[in-house]
Order: structure tokens, then sequence, then C-alpha cells
């Protein structure tokens, strides 16, 4: 009887000891919070600014982003684009006219992509990508082909642009650095005078476009692989065949 009783309340110990370990294992798997990668640009002359990507929210285009900064892509391109809202960069022709290797889907729900629900606030990070709505009248598949243009040009917000929300993927937050890129939203920029009217006006073109050093990315370990591409689309192709011309 002895042994018995022995046996029993070794065995109820056992099970809640065993009941003590699972109940710490669902703790864990609720309370599990995804340790995002983070990224380090700096820019030449102005400092670092630091990113936490959202992998949960825009999976294929951090794949992209993390490969392309391991390939060292970015090293010594430049921000293209200024304006008082955004900057923007990651164009080997640094003009924002250079040719993509390859195109990634857009992830964001005008395309059908609902995952993604990051806002373009201030600090968030987009794909740039293509517009082809001014040809869409002609061919309406176009408005896809642009959704689905982008390839490694980006920008940073600093201020925030609701009507981008849904148009474009967001895919990151700036977490260090903001008081970097609001420096760089206010460097000249260049200026175009109207050949008929003399009028001067501003472009988005710095005079001296600031350069990204270098890019970094921390991703804790975890290896994102790599993403889903497809062939570019080559709207001057297009253009060409679309009136019976042949490129030289």
């Amino acid at each position: 009887m002895k042994n018995k009783l022995t046996y029993s309340i070794a065995a109820l110990i056992i099970v809640i000891i065993l009941g003590g370990f699972l109940a710490y294992g669902y703790y864990q798997k609720a309370t599990y919070k995804l340790q995002r990668p983070i990224v380090s640009m700096e820019v030449e002359g102005y400092g670092t600014i630091k990113m936490e990507l959202y992998p949960d929210m825009a999976p294929n285009t951090v794949k992209n982003f993390i490969k392309l900064i391991n390939e060292g892509y970015y090293n010594g391109l430049t921000f293209h684009r200024i304006q008082e809202s955004l900057i923007q960069g990651g164009d080997k022709q640094g003009d924002g006219t250079g040719t993509t290797e390859y195109s990634i889907n857009g992830e964001f729900s005008k395309n059908g992509y609902k995952e993604n629900t990051l806002s373009f606030e201030r600090g968030t990070v987009g794909l740039a990508r293509q517009d082809y709505s001014y040809y869409a009248s002609m061919d309406s598949s176009l408005t896809e082909k642009g959704y689905n243009s982008g390839y490694a040009q980006f920008f940073i917000m600093a201020q925030g642009q609701k009507e981008y929300d849904g148009y474009y993927t967001a895919f990151g937050k700036v977490i260090e650095g903001m008081d970097i890129v609001d420096k760089l939203t206010k460097i000249e920029t260049q200026t175009k005078t109207d050949e008929q009217t003399g009028e001067t006006s501003t472009t988005t073109t710095p005079v001296n476009a600031p350069v990204i050093k270098n890019m970094t990315v921390e991703t804790f370990g975890v290896n994102y692989g790599e993403p889903e591409t497809h062939k570019s689309f080559d709207i001057n192709s297009w253009l060409m065949s679309l009136y019976g011309l042949s490129q030289q």
C-alpha cells in the first residue's frame, strides 16, 4: 500500500512538472516577439540611419532588400531624389532611370496583397516602382506591370503620405537617424528654366547627391533565403512594338 502511494505521488509530481514545461512552452510561443532585421546605412558626411525591416508584412521585398545589401549593391550609390516629404535612392544610373536585373511583385493591397498593413507615415521605408498608368488606356495590363516592377530603389518618408498606402510596398521603418533624413530633405536641388516663359523652378535632383557609403544588415542568425523574381517589363520595347518600330 505504501509503495502504491509512493508511485502515485511520484506520477503526480511528474505530471505537474510536464504540465509546467508545456505551459511555459505555450507562454513562450504566445509572447514570442519576432527579432526583425536591422539595416545600418552610413550616408557619407551625415551619419548612420538605422532601419527595422518587416518580413512579417512584406516577406519577399525584405528578402530582396537583404540580398542586395549582402551583395554590396547599395554601397557607393546616391539619393537621387530629394523632396520635402521623402528621399529616394538605390539607382545604379544615379538619376532614377537605371535598368533593373529583374523585378519583384508589389506587396500592397491594390495588387491583391492584403497582409501588409504598414502605413506610409513619417519614417516608413518603401520600395519604389514604375508607374505605367499613363499608358493603361492602351493596355490595361500595364497597371499591374507597374505594380510588379519594383527592384532596388527605395525611399524614406520624412512626412506621412497616406495616399501611398495600398499603392506601394512599405517594408521597414527608421528606428534611428530621422534627424539625418530631415537634413537630407533640406539639401540644395537643381533648378530648371522654362525655355518659353523663362520661369525658373526647382527640381528634385540634388546639386550634390548624398552618397550611401555603406549598408549592412543584421538578421540575428535568420536566413531569409532568395526572393521570388520575374523578368522586368521593358516599356521602351513595348512602345516600339506598338508603333511597329524596331530597336537598333
